[in-house]
């Protein structure tokens, strides 16, 4: 069993603040629509932590072929916004619920395809390599160094066809864009782990990667 590090429970107290995520602010603010939660679950790896991501199948009906964290709608049975993230977990990917410290939860932001997501934020305090359980909507888990993530070689920005822009993170030939880089990009920022990139490096979203929604 691995214990949380420092610098996480420092930073637990800051997770719950208003501005906690800068995205939230106008058009991510919270809607009062349907709710659902994610897990940012985060772990011991080789040589930095690492976090768990899934890769969506492409014939899904929203966010198709894209990297995300486990979550989904929050149920009826589900006491909070916690406890569906952890169910969603073990459902999707495997990862046992008491093998999670959780840390906190970010602030609740809405998303193009209706939802007002709670971000929660957990240590895995017994990790191990992961597996598609549903696979009718997880093609693929991803757990990735967070070293990856923050090396500024790796970070871009992201253009839609349509017109939007927001951060992207390259993962070899795996792309994160769209909310889930957001998340990325605003928990990095918050824990202080950023460091300087190209914000004016602009990529194209690879068409494996890329919906009809943001």
């Amino acid at each position: 069993m691995t214990g949380v590090p420092a610098e996480l429970r420092e930073a637990q107290r800051r997770f719950a603040r208003p501005d906690a995520l800068g995205f939230v602010a106008g058009q991510r603010a919270p809607r009062g629509g349907r709710q659902a939660a994610v897990l940012i679950l985060l772990g011991p790896g080789d040589g930095s932590d690492e976090l768990v991501l899934v890769e969506k199948h492409t014939q899904l009906r929203h966010h198709a072929g894209q990297l995300a964290f486990p979550g989904g709608r929050i149920e009826a049975s589900d006491a909070d916004p916690v406890a569906a993230a952890l169910r969603e977990a073990r459902e999707e990917v495997g990862v046992s619920p008491d093998t999670v410290e959780v840390l906190g939860c970010l602030p609740a932001a809405h998303v193009p395809s209706g939802f007002d997501v709670t971000s929660v934020v957990g240590w895995w305090t017994d990790p191990r390599r992961l597996a598609p359980v549903d696979v009718g909507e997880i093609a693929a888990v991803h757990q990735v160094p967070t070293g990856v993530l923050l090396d500024p070689a790796n970070r871009d920005t992201w253009r839609h066809p349509g017109g939007f822009t927001g951060p992207g993170f390259w993962i070899g030939e795996l792309y994160v864009w769209g909310f889930t880089a957001y998340l990325l990009d605003g928990l990095f920022d918050l824990l202080g782990w950023t460091q300087p990139w190209d914000h004016g490096r602009v990529s194209e979203i690879p068409a494996r990667f890329l919906s009809e929604r943001l």
